[in-house]
């Protein structure tokens, strides 16, 4: 069965969606700013908060870590200084662990190399976040699949060949794996969320949970990917689209987060039980717009019904329903109709073409 929990909390097909507010460095580097974003996303219903963590100096290239960074995102004059600055060290982790759990949220990040994940499995997250980036770095899929807790992965910028070798790293040490369709791109445009690829992972996946990163800049293409089987959703969360970093403009404000959250749930009970029937809340309205046969003038007791006699009126509050019309015709009126009088079962002789009254003894033979 397709089934993932983490932190006791099960994903499956038949579950709700497990949404993660991405944080990822709308924090700005300020556990106070952290904090914040984490009320508001408690308050906007998500399930999880995750952040990221990168052991900077390990992760670049001396070229890349003393590259001029000198623009109206940085936060450094280089892009190692921009990046310790977002950075958050193990005291602000297990500061923010601590309110994560106040607040009720799980709590977990994406480890960029296997130094932030021993920091992270030091702190006892109940699962890891892998990025697009990290797909094919097998000695890190290695590394934090035996580290015993759930992962989940996104496959953005792969082929299914990527997919299968990283599926075919992590299996063998860790079966608690979900898979989520991404395009790595900050937005994503619409035409290129490929939300079909969730179906092609859980047909060549079939014990796996899938799910959707999701960069678009909006929220309807997650429901979207709801309904094609993805059960964890990802988006990035910000409070401000105006503040200073790359992350904020295509992030959901509190209010979008919300109203995902809430559209999200709801699909669920939407989809009902596929058992097709009238609903109580639709009889006053189906009653005025509804129609019953009613007399076109005033007919006689006796009178044979012909086209023209009958006719369909609203509201629908009694008497035959227009389909019944076809079967009426060629029959006797039993008693006279004044004009826009319904027709009930009861005014006609049995229609024309009606099966005749089976007889006692033609039914004793046939017993």
């Amino acid at each position: 069965m397709r089934e993932l929990a983490i932190d006791g909390r099960r994903i499956a097909d038949d579950t709700s969606c497990f949404v993660i507010a991405e944080i990822g460095h709308t924090h700005q580097g300020s556990v106070e700013k952290a904090q914040e974003l984490f009320v508001l996303a408690k308050q906007s219903g998500v399930d999880a908060v995750k952040l990221q963590k990168r052991d900077n100096r390990r992760l670049f290239t001396r070229a890349l870590y003393e590259t001029p960074y000198d623009n109206e995102s940085s936060f450094g004059a280089t892009y190692g200084a921009h990046r310790e600055a977002l950075e958050l060290d193990r005291g602000a982790f297990v500061e923010l662990q601590a309110c994560a759990r106040e607040l009720g949220l799980l709590f977990f990040a994406t480890a960029f190399d296997e130094a932030s994940a021993d920091l992270l499995a030091a702190i006892d997250v109940p699962a890891y976040k892998l990025a697009s980036g990290d797909l094919r770095n097998t000695p890190l899929l290695r590394h934090v699949a035996a580290l015993g807790k759930p992962l989940v992965v996104s496959t953005g910028g792969a082929t299914l060949e990527d997919v299968d070798r990283a599926v075919e790293t992590i299996l063998p040490l860790n079966q608690d794996l979900c898979l989520l369709q991404c395009t790595a791109a900050y937005p994503a445009a619409v035409e290129e969320l490929n939300l079909g690829v969730i179906t092609t992972y859980r047909e060549r996946y079939p014990e796996l949970v899938i799910g959707l990163s999701d960069h678009q800049d909006g929220i309807a293409m997650s429901t979207v990917a709801y309904m094609l089987g993805a059960r964890v959703i990802e988006k990035h969360f910000t409070s401000s689209h105006a503040a200073k970093g790359t992350d904020h403009a295509f992030s959901l404000m509190p209010d979008g987060m919300r109203r995902l959250v809430r559209d999200l749930r709801r699909i669920p009970t939407a989809i009902g039980d596929g058992s097709k029937r009238p609903l109580a809340s639709e009889a006053k309205p189906l009653e005025r717009m509804g129609k019953k046969l009613v007399a076109v003038r005033a007919l006689p007791a006796g009178h044979v019904l012909a086209d023209g006699d009958l006719v369909a009126k609203s509201p629908a509050d009694g008497g035959l329903a227009p389909y019944e019309l076809d079967r009426l015709l060629g029959s006797t009126l039993t008693r006279s109709l004044v004009e826009d009088e319904a027709i009930l079962a009861a005014d006609v002789d049995p229609p024309r073409g009606a099966p005749p009254a089976e007889s006692t003894t033609s039914a004793a033979a046939a017993s």
